[in-house]
């Protein structure tokens, strides 16, 4: 199988941490504080914050944001950051041994952290638009109700099929 690449928007730049030793409740705590920040404030949050997990996101941040400027030619000051997830990774197994000939297991969870700089001064392409609105889940059962919510304000009297009308 073939898996799609998701494509960047042109305003965008991305930092991405695979295998992070960390548990993903733990680094989300983190994340959620610095979602839809500007890139000035955030490094000031994560530096000030006592949690284990700021370091990793604060490098990835400063890694992002330097992308940005090195790559796309990006003011750090205008930047912010648009997107920052967290995924589950690989869980590393190991074994403690214990007394009378015994081991217990250790498992050391991972996670994979995402984070996305936008630039706030800068405006979004057709080609952006039309990214961002491409990758949309479209739910047929919702979009079934919608059209039926549709036609009851447009004044459509169609009787339903499912109940015989005597």
């Amino acid at each position: 199988k073939t898996r799609e690449k998701k494509r960047i928007l042109s305003t965008q730049a991305k930092a991405i941490a695979e295998n992070v030793c960390m548990s993903v409740h733990k680094v989300r705590k983190v994340i959620d504080q610095i979602r839809e920040r500007p890139y000035e404030e955030t490094l000031m949050l994560l530096e000030l914050m006592p949690y284990r997990a700021s370091f990793p996101i604060f490098k990835l941040v400063y890694s992002a944001a330097t992308n940005a400027s090195k790559n796309k030619s990006f003011n750090e000051a205008d930047s912010v950051i648009s997107k920052a997830e967290v995924n589950g990774g690989a869980i590393v197994k190991r074994l403690k041994p214990r007394a009378r000939g015994r081991s217990y297991p250790i498992k050391r969870p991972t996670c994979h952290i995402t984070i996305l700089v936008r630039d706030s001064s800068k405006k979004k392409t057709e080609q952006d638009i039309y990214l961002e609105n491409k990758y949309i889940f479209k739910d047929r059962i919702i979009e079934k109700y919608s059209e039926k919510e549709r036609e009851k304000k447009n004044g459509s009297k169609n009787k339903s099929t499912w109940f015989p009308t005597w």
